[in-house]
């Protein structure tokens, strides 16, 4: 192969690769952008007040969120959320592998089991409240009453699901109960994990706002209800803006997490691949 051969080779891979890169932008962005123009080209023509254009809600976004409400209501906000979420993770995956090992417990828990999960969160608030007060407790213990049975049912089928040649080769090499966890079961079930943890995150980003809605004095979810009271309609928007922007950051957080946590089980399927 002669040096211009190899030249020629580099620029197409280069090419090539910038095509990949500029498609890995433009396509995700590209969207958003022309929903934008055509939500911003029927709002010109529209005169329903309830329907604002896209620079009256930026402005009022700008306004409202960028400065003391960020304090007083965006970051209370997202504490209870992402204790809510932590709290729902150590839950769902310590009971749920504990479930998943042994069969008598399954039974035993599985009617259970059932009968909680069909209960609608929202329906407990009144409950909750009850029992435990306005507080943020309250509110955390509600994002974790909905967030928790994806991650444990998951977490459930992933321990059950583990290969059982696999398991015999441990039974075979004797190795104790902590390490046929740590190196065997949890490894297997992580994928199942990972999906579930994926699902408890829209859940618990729904019931914060719930929560917040039902019974709060701050939180993102009573300023929304509170814009949407007073007819404040760009500021309501606002806010709904914001809560998409959310849960965007939970989104990309929780792919930079899974990508880390399960880098050998996508090394597996490229490889399966080629």
């Amino acid at each position: 192969m002669t040096a211009h051969t190899v030249r020629i080779a580099q620029r197409s891979r280069g090419r090539g690769l910038g095509r990949r890169v500029a498609a890995g932008f433009l396509y995700p962005l590209g969207l958003p952008f022309l929903l934008l123009v055509i939500w911003g080209v029927a709002s010109t023509s529209s005169t329903n007040r309830f329907f604002p254009g896209p620079l009256t809600i930026f402005e009022a976004f700008r306004e409202t969120w960028i400065g003391p409400a960020f304090v007083d209501d965006v970051l209370p906000s997202l504490y209870r959320l992402a204790l809510g979420i932590a709290a729902s993770i150590v839950i769902g995956i310590a009971a749920g592998t504990l479930i998943g090992l042994f069969q008598w417990l399954r039974e035993l828990l599985e009617p259970l089991l059932e009968f909680f999960r069909a209960i609608p969160p929202p329906v407990l608030i009144p409950v909750v409240m009850l029992l435990l007060g306005i507080t943020d407790t309250m509110k955390v213990v509600v994002i974790v009453s909905g967030a928790v049975w994806p991650i444990l049912l998951n977490t459930i089928d992933g321990v059950r699901a583990t290969d059982s040649v696999m398991s015999e080769t441990a039974d075979s090499f004797q190795i104790t109960w902590w390490e046929r966890l740590r190196f065997l079961v949890l490894p297997a079930a992580s994928p199942r994990i990972m999906t579930g943890v994926r699902q408890g995150l829209s859940v618990a980003l729904i019931l914060m706002v719930i929560s917040e809605m039902f019974a709060s004095s701050a939180g993102l979810g009573y300023r929304i209800a509170y814009f949407q009271r007073n007819y404040l309609i760009a500021e309501m928007w606002s806010g709904i803006l914001l809560l998409g922007l959310v849960g965007v950051l939970l989104a990309a957080t929780f792919g930079v997490v899974e990508r880390r946590v399960l880098r050998w089980y996508h090394g597996i399927r490229e490889v399966n691949r080629a």
